[in-house]
């Protein structure tokens, strides 16, 4: 069948060979059972003509219509989930890059049980039913997990939720498009079933498309439960979407051609090796140790399985190029977290960024199959399938440089934070004519005046824990002494204020948080000695507006960004992404000090479209070339397991991450960053290694492989009939 030019990303790779081995062998059963007569020229007109009628199946539009569904409510949880693990669940970054990619590890691991369920026992219609319903109610626990009045505890129950859908779309993932290829008669409605293809993965990238830009604005733009963001609706979309996936699926039950299960290869490959494996010193000795299991499972299963494991071999340096890639949704999101999404007429949220592959996806491919390649090819440059991945491989290595580089300069704008050993203070006047001056016992925090109402000291030594007293004193006002506890690595701030009404002035303290927000909003704190609520007001959207009550010193976010004035005062104050501010209100209700704690976002979001462009052309090169090259390469009854394994080599580069992340090597991104860089130039120096040692298998190699198995198969018959050459019978 030739190569359809509508292939995406790895699953939908997957996706389309699995179409194309069942068409297969499907195609070989047609041939073989119904070859018309070659005298008969009527017969093979009249067979062509009733071939002709065969309508095309309308059961695949159900087909498709569930993939949309499915696939927009995968993406659309899946691009939100590292925020919602940061910011909502409150997990450290590198706890959150744990679970992010443990989860997306089993979701390519449940495949491969997927499939031996499908193909063993359950069928193809009963497996997608069935594991649908648990992904639905992985999907509907986890929206109701992140309601926070339902007080469920959420961290537990996000890990019961997300393993759930892993073992939903994992256990589906092989099933659907080989189950939408069964609706076809074979070889007849090829071209139907080329149609089929491009409506298959028009539903899977409008889905994931879709999704991943509008599941970010419903996060962001609707606030529900008392909070800045919603969490719950942005998850219960995807699981809405997943539920109207099921019952499209089971209306469209009436028009489907269902197969019965004939058994799995993948199953019988591992026992075929694990026979071989257990009786390796019985009996004489072999030319291969597989040899040992001919006498049980046959000479074909075995010649097939020595043919697979040269693939195999190939497939080993294939998870760290997916220990990079899949870092588009955790290490690169946390990297637009700490940029400037303000782009003028828009502002580009931090997870809308993943968008941006899967639509280099869709013009890269006709780019490199009508241009790329064919300029190369002229040039005697990237001829064969393995100097294409060898080179998307580093492609990708380039990629993570490239962001290594960039997250230099984002470190250069993050704020100090204290570490080990040290405390940090910040002292805040919001009083107008006191002109307080402050002391503290034994100068652990040096003698200070205020400016403009503000004092910071960041280098406070202290050991564990310590109780500091500051003495604040004033030639008009009364003087104030406070006691603050500090403990080491934690930041402090103390403000005075006094309401217009009393002469009392009054001094407190607070833990304070100097670093960026987990999804990249400003943070503002209000310090007033106003006696009346603080309103802030947009200037450019008057009903945007934010009030903070009187006394009220706690953090809050500001959604939209830009600048804003305060009912009271005239002062125009701007709020940008990433910066945390301190605003000082005196006594009249005017601004007395508008202090960034924290640098706002300096380097604009879109200098990571330079990373997602390398990256998206190395997995063209890599990915889809890859599994083209594996499925051209393996043996027909070995397709199936091809693609089990190809999905595995992408758990096991989650997997990969998952080690790295908890070995905790480095504390800044760039080294992370350069890590992955060094082991994927590496792994590409041994992959060459292993592709200048590979020999190609052609097509012609494969017909004979073949012919020569059924020619063994009837070695007996064609000696008893006095005839021994196979080529002397074909050609008599």
């Amino acid at each position: 069948m030739a190569r359809s030019s509508n292939a995406q990303v790895t699953e939908k790779e997957v996706d389309r060979n699995s179409i194309k081995n069942d068409t297969r062998s499907q195609e070989e059963t047609s041939n073989f059972n119904e070859v018309p007569d070659k005298t008969d020229n009527n017969s093979v007109r009249d067979e062509e003509s009733t071939l002709e009628k065969i309508p095309y199946p309308k059961s695949v539009f159900f087909i498709v219509s569930n993939e949309f569904c499915e696939r927009f409510s995968f993406y659309g949880m899946r691009t939100i989930l590292i925020l919602y693990l940061t910011d909502i669940l409150l997990y450290t970054e590198t706890e959150a890059k744990m679970v992010y990619h443990t989860f997306s590890m089993f979701v390519y691991f449940f495949p491969v049980l997927g499939a031996i369920i499908s193909d063993s026992w359950l069928g193809k219609f009963r497996t997608i039913f069935y594991v649908s319903m648990i992904y639905a109610c992985g999907s509907i626990l986890l929206s109701l997990t992140s309601i926070e009045p339902l007080n469920i505890p959420q961290k537990s129950i996000t890990i019961v939720s997300l393993l759930l859908i892993a073992i939903g779309t994992g256990g589906i993932k092989p099933c659907v498009a080989a189950f939408g290829g069964d609706q076809f008669v074979l070889p007849q409605q090829e071209l139907q079933l080329t149609m089929f293809f491009s409506l298959f993965y028009f539903a899977i990238n409008s889905g994931s498309l879709i999704s991943t830009f509008v599941t970010p604005i419903l996060r962001n733009d609707v606030h529900c439960f008392d909070n800045t963001s919603c969490f719950p609706l942005a998850f219960a979309v995807p699981g809405i979407l997943m539920v109207i996936s099921i019952f499209i699926f089971v209306f469209g039950k009436p028009l489907y051609k269902m197969k019965q299960p004939k058994g799995n290869v993948f199953l019988n490959v591992i026992k075929c090796m694990s026979y071989a494996v257990v009786n390796r010193k019985k009996g004489p000795k072999v030319d291969h140790w597989l040899d040992r299991s001919e006498e049980k499972y046959g000479t074909r299963l075995v010649t097939d399985i020595k043919s697979f494991m040269k693939v195999l071999v190939i497939f080993l340096p294939l998870p760290i190029f997916w220990a990079l890639y899949d870092q588009q949704g955790s290490g690169w999101t946390f990297q637009a977290v700490r940029m400037d999404g303000n782009i003028g007429f828009y502002t580009i949220l931090p997870d809308q960024m993943q968008v941006i592959n899967p639509l280099l996806i869709l013009a890269f491919i006709p780019l490199f199959s009508y241009g790329v390649y064919p300029l190369l090819a002229k040039c005697n440059l990237l001829t064969t399938p393995l100097q294409k991945m060898v080179c998307g491989g580093f492609l990708a290595a380039i990629a993570f440089a490239v962001s290594a580089c960039l997250s230099i300069f984002l470190e250069a704008t993050y704020p100090v934070l204290p570490e080990k050993g040290e405390a940090q203070v910040r002292i805040y006047d919001t009083t107008n004519a006191c002109n307080y001056y402050f002391t503290t016992d034994d100068n652990i925090v040096p003698d200070g005046v205020f400016d403009d109402g503000y004092f910071e000291y960041k280098d406070i030594h202290i050991d564990s824990e310590k109780e500091i007293t500051f003495h604040f004193n004033s030639a008009t006002c009364e003087n104030k002494s406070l006691p603050v506890t500090m403990e080491e690595e934690a930041a402090y701030g103390i403000y005075l204020y006094k309401y217009s009404t009393s002469n009392t002035v009054f001094v407190e303290y607070y833990q304070d948080d100097v670093n960026k927000s987990t999804d990249g909003y400003p943070l503002v704190r209000t310090l007033s000695s106003y006696n009346q609520p603080i309103t802030y007001i947009n200037s450019k959207d008057q009903s945007n507006v934010v009030e903070i009550e009187a006394g009220n010193s706690t953090l809050f976010k500001i959604k939209e960004i830009g600048e804003y004035y305060i009912e009271s005062s005239t002062t125009t104050l701007e709020f940008k992404l990433g910066g945390t501010y301190s605003v000082l209100i005196d006594e009249n209700g005017d601004v007395k000090s508008f202090i960034t704690v924290t640098n706002p976002n300096s380097v604009n979001m879109l200098w990571l479209l330079i990373q997602y462009f390398i990256i998206t052309a190395g997995e063209i090169m890599f990915s889809v070339t890859g599994l083209e090259f594996a499925y051209s390469q393996a043996p027909i009854s070995m397709k199936s397991v091809v693609q089990s394994l190809w999905l595995l080599t992408t758990a096991f580069g989650n997997l990969l991450i998952v080690i790295i992340e908890s070995l905790e090597l480095f504390e800044k991104q760039s080294n992370d960053f350069f890590l992955y860089t060094g082991l994927m130039v590496v792994d590409m120096l041994l992959f060459m290694w292993l592709a200048i040692r590979y020999k190609y298998v052609t097509d012609e190699d494969s017909s004979v492989g073949d012919e020569t198995e059924l020619n063994n198969a009837e070695d007996s018959k064609k000696v008893a009939n006095g005839v021994d050459n196979p080529a002397f019978e074909q050609n008599n």
